[in-house]
């Protein structure tokens, strides 16, 4: 990662932890419902989805902070999809960033609950966006696509997809489509709406659609890549995981140095979306392209 995404990321990721631990102080919750969406919420992370709307915020132009409840949003999804992910009737993980995982600490009633609240408070939280000057009208669209994106057409689709896709070989077709909707539809909401509250043309609109979709894409390929290859220290979690399950994979499917060329293809496909895309301030977008690329964890 080079210094200045470091730096960037470092500022970014401050204020939204901020925020989002503010978004926990729910008065009238009860205990533990509220510890355990808290535990998730801010069990720290690479903060990459809220960190990209930000980015693409100050992109188009406009100040982040417009952009920060449907930052705090998005990390809340994301952090629902990863408590339900681990529970033992799905992945079964005991470990998440090198913690247990939560419901090995709140066990698993409290911790589907948890999902279920974190999941719905996304929704009050994006209406937050109104408050902070973007238009009444482009909130309601940017919470219609949240609903898109993150439900049974988009990353729930993608998960339970996954899941079907267990204990049998699939087509490459079939594990991109489980890659774009468990993984690339989160980060592709990430970018629109992002843009819808920036006004963003429809043209600009379609070729940062563009962008997030081969940046999403390639971030599971990573992923993947990383489960063969990775540093159990660096992932927080225990590699090979994927294989134990019986799951196709990108590695599995096309063997690590193909996995790597379509990663690169992805890459460079997203970059000439952004460039597409002209707009006003690129250069995070481009670093974190490149960063996902480059990752180790």
């Amino acid at each position: 990662m080079n210094k200045t995404l470091e730096r960037y990321i470092a500022e970014k990721s401050e204020l939204i932890n901020t925020s989002l631990q503010t978004s926990m102080e729910l008065p009238g919750v009860p205990e533990p419902l509220r510890s355990a969406m808290a535990y998730s919420l801010n069990a720290g992370g690479k903060r990459l989805r809220p960190i990209l709307v930000l980015a693409t915020l100050e992109a188009l132009g406009k100040p982040v902070e417009a952009g920060i409840s449907i930052a705090c949003a998005v990390e809340m999804v994301h952090a629902y999809s990863l408590i339900h992910d681990d529970l033992p009737a799905m992945d079964n993980d005991d470990f998440r960033r090198g913690k247990p995982t939560n419901h090995k600490v709140f066990g698993e009633a409290m911790a589907i609950l948890a999902g279920d609240a974190l999941l719905t408070q996304a929704f009050e939280t994006i209406c937050e966006a109104e408050k902070a000057g973007v238009p009444a009208a482009s909130v309601l669209q940017i919470t219609r696509e949240l609903s898109v994106f993150a439900g049974p057409k988009g990353m729930v689709g993608g998960q339970a997809a996954d899941m079907e896709g267990e204990n049998r070989s699939l087509s490459f077709e079939e594990l991109k489509y489980i890659h774009l909707h468990k993984t690339a539809d989160l980060l592709i909401f990430c970018v629109r709406a992002a843009a819808i509250a920036a006004s963003a043309p429809d043209e600009q609109l379609t070729c940062l659609t563009r962008f997030a979709s081969n940046i999403g894409l390639a971030f599971q390929v990573k992923d993947d890549i990383l489960d063969v290859i990775g540093d159990e220290a660096k992932l927080g979690k225990p590699v090979g995981s994927d294989e134990k399950r019986k799951k196709s994979t990108y590695p599995s499917l096309l063997g690590i140095e193909h996995s790597e060329r379509e990663l690169s293809r992805l890459i460079d496909e997203a970059m000439r979306a952004l460039a597409e895309a002209n707009v006003a301030h690129d250069v995070v977008l481009r670093s974190l392209a490149e960063y996902i690329m480059e990752r180790d964890h």
